[in-house]
C-alpha cells in the first residue's frame, strides 16, 4: 500500500490548468514568436555584428537555391564543410569538390532542402550565437573570422543539414 494519497481533484485541476495552459500559448504563441525583419537584423547585429553584409549572402544563397546554382552556393560555403543527407555525411573540402559533385547535387543538397531555402523569409530566420539558421535547421550560415584577431570576418555558410 502507498504511502501516498492520490487526490482525484487536485490532479483534475492539475490538468486542466495545464491544458488551459497549453490552449493560450497555442493560440496566443504565434504572434508572441513572430519577429519583424528589424528584430532579425537587431538579433544578428547583437551577436555577430555587422548585419548589413549579412544581406547580400543571404540573397545570393536563396536565389542559387531556387534555381539550383550548385557553383554559388559552393561559392558561399566554408570549407571544409559536413554536410548531412539522406543519412550520410559527407566531408566537402573545397568548392571544387562541392561542384565536382554536381551529378550527386541532390545527395549534397536536396530538393526539399532547396525549395525550403528558396521560399526563406528574413523574419523567419532563427538566429544565436552559433549562426543563423534557414529552413528549419537545413543550412547555417555564420560569420567567419577572416584573420586570428578576428578584426574582419564574411558570412558563409557553416553547416547543410538536409
Amino acid at each position: 500500500m502507498s504511502r501516498y494519497t492520490i487526490c482525484p481533484e487536485a490532479s483534475m485541476s492539475r490538468l486542466s490548468a495545464a491544458l488551459l495552459l497549453l490552449g493560450a500559448i497555442l493560440l496566443g504563441g504565434s504572434s508572441a514568436l513572430a519577429q519583424s525583419d528589424s528584430d532579425v537584423y537587431n538579433r544578428i547585429e547583437e551577436l555577430h555584428g555587422d548585419a548589413a553584409s549579412f544581406d547580400r549572402p543571404l540573397r545570393q544563397l536563396v536565389r542559387a537555391m531556387r534555381s539550383g546554382d550548385a557553383e554559388t552556393i559552393a561559392g558561399l560555403a566554408e570549407y571544409p564543410l559536413t554536410v548531412r543527407a539522406n543519412g550520410e555525411t559527407y566531408d566537402v573540402e573545397n568548392a571544387e569538390d562541392f561542384i565536382d559533385n554536381f551529378d550527386n547535387f541532390d545527395d549534397l543538397v536536396t530538393p526539399e532542402t532547396r525549395r525550403a531555402v528558396g521560399r526563406q523569409q528574413y523574419e523567419d530566420l532563427f538566429v544565436n550565437s552559433d549562426g543563423v539558421m534557414m529552413a528549419g535547421g537545413a543550412v547555417w550560415m555564420g560569420a567567419v573570422c577572416d584573420d586570428t584577431a578576428c578584426e574582419a570576418s564574411h558570412w558563409a555558410i557553416i553547416a547543410i543539414n538536409n
